[in-house]
């Protein structure tokens, strides 16, 4: 046990809520501070991509007992659903029989963690708008405007836990010596929505994550509890076909029937979704240290925020919280020695996943309709059944694992040069599942380690 802090954590999400049940636990006085309104009062705006939550995110949540709850909101996907023009609905199972990655309403299980928080003894403060932060005492700036009145707020420790434009990052960034990086991908997002059936059942198989891959742009489905889909529009935000490109309700209905006709009678909403929810951006941002003395730390999105195609910005957060409370537990009171240990561990796996997660748009917008690339799933997947121990395939590795991120990319692209030679035999859709295949790939694993 630790001995009691205040504790400000500054951010009312998904990673900032869950810390703060952690940091409650462990004996501290917590507040949150959030800028905008209390999620649980307020419509949401439709520009949300629903939660994919896999081993990582339930860890942190099981471990402090949490997880059923949260089960209790969550729909299971073991596998993609991918929608092909002209041809019929083919389904990738993502791991071994039971594995599944979970389906959760962004909205809905941030106001359950708020309330699961609040069940704890934590306070929240909505409508706080931080400006700025003192690192080196600890102590929150909060004001109505930037240049108006502030009040200053003394704790023992902050925790920046305010997202990808951080205003706690914010501050550290003007030290000497912080590294700091962000990148926009040309690729923008908007919410659509699959409505319900009169009965309350789902339109489409509830049990996928739903993808129609077009290459430079992708829609994807993902369930919810009240029977309707979060759809996500990923594309160019200019171009031929991009968001620039669609202007007015004939254009959008024309080009949603020619690329993707089997939404066409499941969208009812289409003209009217799209014109009013917003086109929002995607980023990828680096920076370190994430850390200042024993006072101050950024984590989850604040620190490493990444593109979602891999549905991990909320496990990778979650594993934030799972790798700072061993930390904590195993240092007590030395939070120097926390705050170093937690950036040092953290840094190159958050680094990893950026990385992993960048890369898994072109596997999930155009390999899923790739011949070559479905056959080589299925050699990766008959060589890991058969030799779990000598092949776990990249995305359990990810997904269905605690090994860290870092371990996974270095593998991973091992894995994949071992399959690229494999996949230049001749003859090689013919003679797959041969002995021949299985002892090349027993090769070249002995050749490169």
């Amino acid at each position: 046990m630790q001995t009691p802090q205040k504790i400000a954590v500054v951010g009312s999400g998904l990673v900032g809520s869950l810390l703060a049940i952690y940091l409650k636990r462990a004996g501290h006085t917590v507040h949150v501070y959030d800028r905008s309104p209390d999620i649980r009062t307020i419509q949401l705006s439709g520009r949300s991509i629903n939660l994919a939550m896999s081993h990582r995110g339930w860890k942190a949540l099981d471990d402090i007992g949490l997880g059923d709850e949260i089960r209790a909101i969550a729909i299971p996907m073991d596998k993609r659903a991918i929608h092909l023009v002209g041809q019929p609905l083919a389904y990738q199972y993502y791991g071994k029989d039971g594995e599944s990655i979970y389906s959760l309403s962004r909205g809905l299980l941030n106001r359950t963690m708020i309330t699961l928080a609040e069940r704890e003894g934590v306070e929240f403060f909505f409508n706080q708008r931080v400006w700025d932060v003192s690192l080196a005492d600890a102590t929150l700036h909060i004001g109505e405007t930037e240049r108006g009145a502030w009040d200053d707020l003394k704790y023992d420790k902050v925790f920046g836990a305010d997202g990808a434009f951080s205003r706690v990052r914010h501050r550290m960034q003007r030290q000497n010596m912080f590294n700091y990086s962000q990148e926009f991908l040309k690729t923008g997002y908007k919410e659509l929505n699959i409505p319900a059936n009169e009965d309350g059942t789902h339109k489409l198989d509830k049990n996928s994550l739903h993808i129609w891959p077009r290459n430079d742009f992708m829609l994807i489905a993902l369930p919810n509890l009240d029977g309707s889909f979060t759809c996500t529009l990923f594309m160019p935000f200019e171009g031929e076909n991009s968001f620039e490109s669609l202007k007015d309700k004939e254009t959008l209905e024309a080009f949603f029937a020619k690329y993707f006709p089997s939404t066409v009678d499941v969208i009812p909403k289409l003209v009217e979704d799209f014109f009013k929810n917003p086109t929002s951006s995607l980023v990828t941002m680096k920076c370190f240290p994430w850390t200042f003395n024993d006072k101050v730390a950024l984590i989850g999105d604040a620190c490493h925020a990444i593109v979602p195609f891999y549905g991990h910005g909320m496990n990778a957060g979650f594993e934030d919280i799972t790798e700072l409370n061993k930390l904590m537990q195993q240092y007590g009171d030395d939070w120097h020695t926390i705050f170093k240990e937690y950036e040092t561990i953290r840094k190159p796996n958050a680094d990893a996943i950026a990385e992993l997660s960048y890369r898994n748009f072109m596997e999930m917008s155009s390999k899923t309709a790739d011949e070559r690339f479905l056959l080589l799933k299925k050699i990766e997947k008959r060589f890991s059944d058969k030799y779990p121990d000598k092949w776990l395939p990249l995305y359990s590795r990810v997904t269905f694992s605690h090994r860290p991120y870092s371990e996974a990319l270095e593998i991973g692209d091992r894995q994949k040069a071992i399959m690229d030679e494999v996949m230049l035999t001749p003859n090689i859709d013919q003679i797959w599942d041969s002995p021949e295949i299985e002892q090349k790939i027993m090769q070249l694993l002995a050749e490169k380690g």
